[in-house]
Order: structure tokens, then sequence, then C-alpha cells
């Protein structure tokens, strides 16, 4: 694999000082590791926040991109995020699933749907 997809929960527990598993806290806190946070991740959040139920900082994608790599949201990602069966409706992580495997990355993630689809998951 080429690198890490945060999911978006281990993003908020990672920005949030939460604990994550052993694996997972060394994957991502590897200097040499390619570590990706995808746009949607962004969007997810922004929208939890303006409902009230998260609460981030202004300077969100400021703070995301000091430690990590963003990855945008293509055509392609689009297509194939729609062309996925539908085992698990969250369109967020139906994007996440579709980048992963587009883009030859590991999910880091906690959500047991992930393992529907032919992507890899590292447990956080």
């Amino acid at each position: 694999m080429s690198g890490w997809l945060l999911d978006t929960h281990a993003l908020v527990w990672w920005l949030n000082g939460d604990p994550l598993t052993d694996e997972a806290s060394a994957a991502i806190s590897q200097p040499d590791n390619r570590v990706m946070v995808s746009a949607v991740s962004i969007w997810e959040m922004s929208i939890k926040a303006a409902l009230g139920r998260l609460t981030v900082v202004d300077e969100l994608l400021a703070v995301v991109e000091v430690d990590f790599d963003l990855l945008p949201v293509s055509g392609q990602h689009g297509w194939e995020a729609g062309r996925l069966p539908m085992l698990h409706r969250d369109p967020f992580d139906r994007m996440l699933i579709a980048q992963a495997q587009l883009e030859d990355l590991v999910v880091v993630t906690r959500n047991a749907a992930f393992a529907r689809y032919d992507v890899p998951v590292l447990a956080c």
C-alpha cells in the first residue's frame, strides 16, 4: 500500500488527542508514512459542526494540512463511489472506500462496514 487514509472519526480522535490503537497511532505519527485526509472528511466535519454535533476550530483545514496530505475528490472518485455495491449507505464512507481503492490506501477506521468492501483497513 502506498499510504493511509483517515476515516473522519479517526481524524477527529487524532485531533482531539483521543486514544487510538497502538498500530494506528504508529502509522499516523511515523514521519515517513503518507497519511491522507479526504476533502470528504473536511466536508463531513463542517456539516456536523453546523448541526452542532461536533466542535471544530475555524482553522480546521489549516490544522489538518500541517500534519496530513489533503486528498481532493476527483471525478473518478465520484464515479467509482457511485458504482460500489450498496453494502453501506453512508455517502461519506462510500467516497472514502472508493478513494482508498483507487489511490491504493489503507483506511484507518473503526467502522466495521468498511470490511464489506475490497479495501484494506487498519483498526483504530
